[in-house]
């Protein structure tokens, strides 16, 4: 009786697997590989196993592409940290952020503030203000429209969980505008924000600025992961490498990049081999961890001046890592706001009946004191962008 027992079993199994649909596939390939790879479930204290029975029950409903897309958006909220999206998304799709957002608003005894406006945007030339309170988005209240970005698994909501939905919120959606009814130095005010905010207007690679006659100024300008800055960098601080001063502005820097440009960025301001930052891997399958620290080698001419890094809340990923790096060095003084604060280093997976790319955090980050990179804050912390600039015009 047992081989057949063992036989109907087989052919259950076979039909099972059968009858699932592409998109019950590929949503268990994209839970067990976040169950799996993710970095940060025990220090988020992510009950992953409760998402699961939240969202896979949806599954059987859906029958296209867009709603699977929604779905697996829906589940990334529940990471609540921008470091981990999907490589596709919808018109109605929210922007990620921190690089499809141009205001920082806070939660302040009840109301819901302004923080920081990243310079340049549409949301600063439309006339919005650091200090403005929000009394409605897009017609609604604030408020009520934050359960959408909140998660799903736990109704205790962390502070990160808090923020990570108010900047969703108004990062806004990539087909609507926004309206954001405020109060601006007393008085009421209405400001519009179309859905092309976000153009950047084909910016170069690499500012570069002469603030006084013994200050210079390079600005990076989103671009982490073109190997093509480091030449340029190379130009520009040669050009520059007997200035007293030299203010390095990591202030748009939201989208990440690759550690090559970042070592080779941090190397013209050491002279010797240094550490910048430590790497945490879990080896699950071994209940071991693997952890190694990266070094920056100093290459060609040394600028040995006074080097004053400014970052922001649209610092991000690889920007984070040459903050932190920057400030284990010592020498160099770091300004500005908390940073984005994207957890890890990513690696991306695919589900492959769908053919949908995502991206998740597979190693934990720190600065070499320890202290997790997403907890960093600069050595002159600011309140805001207007504030990094004033500490920076006064630099001696």
């Amino acid at each position: 009786m047992k081989p057949f027992y063992c036989l109907i079993l087989f052919i259950l199994s076979c039909f099972n697997t059968k009858a699932q649909s592409k998109y019950q596939k590929d949503f268990d390939t994209f839970w067990d590989t976040i169950d799996q790879h993710y970095a940060y479930l025990s220090r988020q204290q992510i009950d992953w196993n409760k998402v699961k029975e939240l969202y896979k029950p949806q599954v059987g409903t859906i029958n296209n592409n867009q709603d699977f897309i929604r779905l697996l958006e829906n589940m990334l909220i529940e990471l609540h940290n921008g470091h981990s999206s999907l490589n596709v998304n919808l018109k109605s799709s929210n922007r990620i952020v921190p690089s499809g957002q141009d205001i920082y608003v806070e939660e302040k005894l009840g109301k819901f503030l302004v923080s920081d406006i990243k310079t340049g945007s549409n949301a600063e030339k439309a006339g919005l203000k650091i200090g403005a309170e929000i009394i409605k988005f897009n017609g609604d209240s604030v408020r009520k429209q934050l359960a959408v970005f909140l998660p799903k698994f736990t109704q205790h909501y962390t502070n990160a969980m808090k923020q990570f939905a108010l900047d969703m919120l108004f990062a806004g959606t990539h087909d609507k505008p926004r309206v954001i009814e405020t109060i601006i130095e007393g008085h009421p005010q209405v400001i519009e924000l179309d859905k092309k905010s976000f153009a950047e207007h084909n910016k170069p690679l690499l500012e570069v600025k002469l603030l006084s006659k013994n200050k210079a100024y390079l600005k990076i300008n989103n671009c982490l992961w073109n190997n093509d800055l480091i030449n340029t960098f190379d130009q520009a601080l040669d050009s520059l490498i007997h200035f007293p001063i030299l203010i390095l502005d990591l202030t748009d820097t939201p989208s990440g990049g690759n550690s090559t440009v970042a070592r080779a960025i941090m190397g013209r301001f050491i002279d010797h081999p240094m550490p910048y930052q430590q790497h945490e891997y879990d080896e699950k399958d071994f209940d071991t961890k693997r952890h190694w620290i990266e070094y920056v080698y100093p290459r060609k001419k040394i600028f040995k001046g006074k080097l004053v890094v400014m970052v922001g809340h649209w610092t991000g990923s690889m920007g984070e890592g040459m903050a932190i790096g920057f400030d284990s060095f010592k020498k160099p003084v770091v300004v500005g706001t908390k940073m984005a604060g994207l957890l890890g280093a990513i690696e991306g997976f695919n589900v492959k009946e769908t053919n949908i790319n995502f991206q998740i955090p597979t190693e934990r980050l720190y600065h070499v004191n320890g202290k997790p990179r997403e907890n960093y804050v600069p050595k002159v912390l600011t309140s805001n962008s207007e504030r990094t600039w004033e500490f920076v015009f006064k630099v001696k």
